[in-house]
């Protein structure tokens, strides 16, 4: 796994806080958040199930660039 770097949510500390991530071999974009507390997770299983393996997790909107630059990246891999 080739894992890069794109940025950590700019209005914390820089420690324990959300960050995006474009894994290159894999093609997928990574993200570390929040985790979802009851009330999301409900509301988010409105819309269908969350398999075991799968999880819900909350980024602020201050990360909104990263996963642009993220979703760019992940283009330019040329994954669609």
């Amino acid at each position: 796994m080739a894992l890069r770097f794109i940025a950590k949510d700019p209005n914390t500390n820089g420690t324990q806080c959300p960050t995006v991530w474009v894994d290159d071999t894999a093609h997928e974009i990574v993200v570390q958040g929040w985790q979802a507390g009851d009330t999301l997770l409900a509301q988010c299983r409105e819309t269908g199930p969350i398999p075991e393996s799968e999880g819900v997790v909350r980024l602020p909107i201050s990360m909104v660039a990263a996963l642009r630059e993220a979703c760019d990246v992940a283009d330019r891999l040329g994954v669609h």
